[in-house]
């Protein structure tokens, strides 16, 4: 089976360009290719992959430095944003309607993926809209300058670029693609659910059949990848996400203190009602697993809510409470806006 990442020379992956793999010009300015940390790289590739050290070197001669990169990974902070600061940018009106349009287009994918994972329509588009926007911003950088970048100019965490260069360049080959032509983000993220490269060998799929994955141009295949990671990540199908409770205690220390930047350990349901975590109702049948609790800013104030397995598979996909949190609201609004 022939795998895309992003045609972007058409739908018919059959440019000369990208026929042979790696054809990159030999006359490159030197680069990336003489740093001794990248041949050792190139040279890794080689041995354990049966890459060719000449096509590598070429290949990264034609990488360029993305300063933005790394100015992108080192932006400060200034405050951690509040909930509701962060949900805002997700849960507009424009926002809404677009997903509720991309959902009614794939309809039929976003069914088939319900029946064969589990995940509901509304968690997976959700994601898409968070993501990309529906696959509106998908992202302009070439990957492997992005990929090459963080490997080798981010001390910080060039370790895990790194993985995710060597997963690319897999994933390269095993597309039959130039390594030069896929955009992304500043972080390496493809496609409308901007998964990693690793990622995306590790659990995209041909949703539609077609021969090839492709998670940049074609919804079907982003749909039933989406979905298969959060199967694959534990989303138990029927159980909730999340819901609203209260601290009603005389001391309410005994919960406060547990929230860690607003997150707190999961524990038995009847550990958090004995502290006085009350005002909640279980949407459906709740399994057996323990329970978490997070805070979120809303409206000035401390807003408090259950968490269940399913809101920890979010996760999973991005680690952050307000991502998590703000998949399941705006998938809530998604639902409303189809089924109303």
């Amino acid at each position: 089976m022939r795998v895309n990442i992003r045609n972007t020379c058409g739908r018919a992956l059959l440019c000369a360009s990208l026929v042979v793999l790696f054809a990159v010009p030999a006359r490159a300015a030197p680069g990336y290719a003489q740093r001794p940390e990248v041949l050792a790289f190139v040279q890794r590739m080689h041995r354990e992959h049966g890459f060719s050290t000449s096509e590598l070197k070429r290949l990264f001669a034609q990488v360029r430095y993305q300063p933005q990169v790394i100015e992108a990974m080192n932006r400060p902070i200034v405050a951690p944003p509040t909930y509701d600061d962060f949900a805002s940018r997700f849960l507009s009106a424009s926002r809404i309607e677009a997903g509720r349009e991309f959902w009614r287009a794939h309809a039929e994918a976003l069914d088939r993926a319900s029946r064969t994972f589990g995940v509901p329509p509304e968690i997976v588009v959700a994601i898409v809209g968070v993501e990309t926007y529906y696959g509106r911003n998908t992202g302009s950088y070439r990957v492997l300058d992005a990929l090459t970048t963080l490997a080798f100019d981010y001390p910080r965490r060039a370790e895990f670029f790194r993985g995710q260069l060597e997963q690319f360049l897999l994933l390269a080959r095993e597309q039959g693609i130039s390594p030069q032509a896929p955009k992304g983000s500043y972080a390496g993220a493809i496609g409308l659910p901007q998964f990693m490269p690793g990622s995306i060998r590790a659990y995209a799929i041909d949703f539609d059949a077609d021969g090839r994955i492709d998670l940049a141009d074609d919804a079907d295949d982003a749909i039933g990848s989406v979905a298969q990671y959060l199967a694959r990540h534990g989303w138990q199908p029927g159980q909730p996400v999340m819901t609203p409770a209260r601290i009603e205690s005389e001391d309410p220390d005994p919960v406060l203190k547990r929230l860690e930047a607003g997150v707190a350990e999961r524990r038995p349901l009847g550990a958090w009602t004995h502290d006085g975590v009350t005002g909640f109702t279980i949407p459906g049948d709740l399994g057996p697993d323990p329970v978490g609790l997070v805070m979120l800013e809303t409206d000035g104030s401390p807003a408090y809510w259950l968490t269940f397995e399913n809101w920890y598979a979010l996760t999973r996909y991005n680690r952050g409470r307000l991502y998590a949190s703000v998949v399941w609201q705006l998938g809530e609004r998604l639902r409303q806006a189809v089924e109303g």
